[in-house]
C-alpha cells in the first residue's frame, strides 16, 4: 500500500505545481465484501483526471460525480457504494472525499520519511452517516507531526467522529542478485507491484541500470565490500547469477541479515551444491541463516520461461511476506481476503 499512497503524493506535487484543484478519496470502511478493502485510496483533479482506484473500475465513475460538489462546496463528505445493487460485489463501501492541498514543508518530510526507511501512518476521520460535513478529512502523522490532507480539518475539535487509522511499512524492496536476461523479467514485473528493484551485478558485467527497465538502482560491489544496512524486514533478496561461485561470495556476504526472504534459484542438486561450497568456505555459518533460504525460489506453476518463472518467485515471496499458503482461491474456505 505504500507505493500506491507514495504515487498520489508525488501526482499531487505535480498537480499543485500545474495549479489543479485535487481532492483524496478513501475508502473507510466497508460492510461485506469488496474488491479492495478499507485503507484504499484515490487522488482526483477537476479535470476528470485520476490516479489510483478504490474498486476495480466500477465505483470511480460515481465518485467523479460526488466530488463535484467538493470542489465547489470545499466541504468534504461521506458518501456509501452499495455493490450488492450495482455490481454484485455483496458489500457496501463507505468512502471519504476531501479537497486536499500540501504544503513543500509536507513534501519534504514525506520523501526524507521514505529515505529513512521508517513507518508512517494516516487517520481518516468521518461520520457514518452519509453528507457533507465541515470538520471531517485526514491527516498524515510524520515524525510525531500532524500533516492534515484538508485545511479547514481541525483535528483539535473531534465530536463523535469515527477514525480509520493506517500504518504504512516502508516501501518493500527487492534485492536482485544477477543480471542476466531473466533478472531483467523480474524486475520488470516486480515493479508492476510497486517494488523498489536494485540489482546488484558483479564488477564483471558490463550493464547499466537502463538494462533492467524496473530497476531503480543498479550497483556492482565487489564481493568484500557489498553494503547490506538496507536491507531490512521489507526486502526480499533473490540470487540468480547463473554462476555457483558468485551465488556461495553472496551468500557470504549476506549471511549476518535477515530480510523477509532469500530465494536462490535453480534446481535442487543445485541448491545442495551452493550450500555444500558455503559450508566450506564457512563450516561455522548459522543454521538459521541457512534454513531461510528459499531454493529452489518460487512455486510451482509450471513455469518454463523467464516471465513465467518471475511470477512464480514473486507469488512465492507474496504468500511468505502475507504469510499464506497457496492454494487455488475456488478450494479456499471464508472470505478471499481473510
Amino acid at each position: 500500500m505504500t507505493h500506491e499512497i507514495k504515487l498520489l503524493i508525488e501526482t499531487l506535487k505535480t498537480w499543485q505545481q500545474l495549479d489543479k484543484k485535487a481532492v483524496f478519496v478513501s475508502v473507510v470502511d466497508l460492510e461485506g465484501s469488496s474488491y479492495r478493502r478499507p485503507g484504499v485510496r484515490m487522488l482526483m483533479s477537476d479535470k476528470g483526471e485520476y490516479v489510483g482506484a478504490v474498486s476495480g473500475g466500477c465505483v470511480e465513475s460515481e465518485i467523479e460525480r460526488q466530488a463535484q460538489s467538493v470542489f465547489k462546496s470545499g466541504k468534504a463528505k461521506v458518501i456509501t457504494y452499495d455493490g450488492r445493487l450495482r455490481i454484485g460485489c455483496e458489500g457496501i463501501i463507505r468512502i471519504l472525499i476531501e479537497p486536499v492541498f500540501l504544503s513543500e514543508e509536507f513534501f519534504e518530510a514525506f520523501d526524507q520519511q521514505l529515505k529513512i526507511r521508517k513507518s508512517f501512518s494516516m487517520e481518516s476521520w468521518f461520520y457514518y452517516e452519509v453528507g457533507e460535513y465541515s470538520n471531517i478529512g485526514s491527516i498524515v502523522l510524520l515524525k510525531g507531526k500532524k500533516y492534515a490532507l484538508n485545511s479547514s480539518f481541525n483535528t483539535d475539535n473531534l465530536e463523535n467522529q469515527l477514525c480509520f487509522s493506517q500504518t504504512f511499512e516502508p516501501l518493500f524492496q527487492l534485492y536482485i542478485f544477477g543480471a542476466e536476461h531473466d533478472a531483467v523479467q523480474l524486475s520488470q514485473a516486480a515493479k508492476l507491484l510497486g517494488w523498489e528493484v536494485v540489482v546488484v551485478a558483479s564488477p564483471d558485467e558490463a550493464k547499466s541500470c537502463d538494462y533492467f527497465p524496473g530497476a531503480s538502482t543498479l550497483i556492482s560491489p565487489s564481493f568484500d565490500n557489498i553494503d547490506t544496512s538496507a536491507i531490512d524486514k521489507q526486502t526480499a533478496v533473490v540470487l540468480m547469477t547463473h554462476s555457483f561461485n558468485k551465488d556461495v561470495q553472496y551468500l557470504l556476504a549476506l549471511k549476518d541479515i535477515h530480510p523477509a526472504y532469500i530465494g536462490l534459484l535453480g534446481s535442487v542438486n543445485r541448491r545442495e551444491r551452493i550450500i555444500s561450497m558455503l559450508l566450506d568456505y564457512m563450516p561455522d555459518i548459522s543454521t538459521d541463516f541457512i534454513d531461510q533460504i528459499y531454493g529452489p525460489a518460487g512455486i510451482n506453476v509450471g513455469a518454463e520461461s523467464a516471465a513465467e518463472i518471475a511470477v512464480s518467485v514473486l507469488a512465492e515471496i507474496l504468500s511468505v511476506v502475507r504469510n499464506q499458503t497457496p492454494v487455488s482461491l475456488r478450494e479456499k474456505l471464508g472470505s478471499i481476503h481473510g
